[in-house]
């Protein structure tokens, strides 16, 4: 599936000849301030120093290495987390969508903790179009990320509503029959009863 407007065949690459992978250092030695730092979970806490400023794709060096992430400014990254920079003939947020495409369990590397090193992403070969299809490609791919995110928040308040509702209503169940009370003091229960219907209880009438 592709825009109409775009019909050239797509450019096969090695990771590495398309963007630079960089490597996350401690954050220990630097002060509180208002630059993220992120690992391989997420955001972990904000420094007052950046190891780089602009759009990168995070992906996990040690751990969790099959959830990439795209951050746009100012950030440092832990030493299990890989940044990447100086894209060639491919966008950011391109590259984050084909990050996601990517099976990096299938190239990991231990037999504990899975791990990546950085000469073996290099080595992956992608396909990208030219650099107007995936502009288009990626704007619509991140306005639905974006939709699903609404969705989940949206999703997230109404679960927390109906907790909200049943935790009122026993409440105040428990006050109108009493904290003592079992569940067959406000509930009745009926044994289910056996019916066999035999093919003689069925009408040709088509009127039925």
């Amino acid at each position: 599936m592709r825009f109409p407007e775009f019909t050239e065949e797509w450019r096969e690459y090695a990771i590495g000849n398309v963007l630079s992978i960089g490597n996350g250092r401690d954050y220990k030695h630097l002060h509180n301030g208002d630059i993220p730092v992120f690992g391989t979970g997420g955001y972990m806490t904000s420094v007052d120093d950046f190891l780089y400023d602009g759009e990168s794709v995070f992906i996990g060096r040690k751990g969790t290495i099959n959830k990439p992430l795209y951050y746009n400014g100012k950030f440092w990254t832990v030493d299990t987390l890989f940044y990447t920079h100086s894209f060639v003939n491919v966008l950011p947020k391109f590259a984050y969508c084909l990050f996601q495409t990517i099976n990096w369990l299938k190239y990991n590397e231990a037999s504990g903790v899975p791990s990546l090193s950085k000469a073996t992403i290099e080595k992956i070969k992608v396909r990208v179009p030219s650099m107007d299809e995936q502009g288009k490609l990626s704007n619509q791919l991140f306005l639905l990320d974006k939709r699903i995110e609404v969705q989940n928040k949206i999703i997230e308040k109404l679960e927390t509503l109906i907790k909200g509702i049943r935790h009122n209503v026993f409440q105040q169940l428990r006050k109108d029959v009493g904290f003592n009370s079992t569940i067959g003091d406000i509930l009745s229960f009926e044994q289910p009863q056996r019916y066999i219907v035999s093919s003689t209880e069925y009408s040709d009438d088509s009127s039925c």
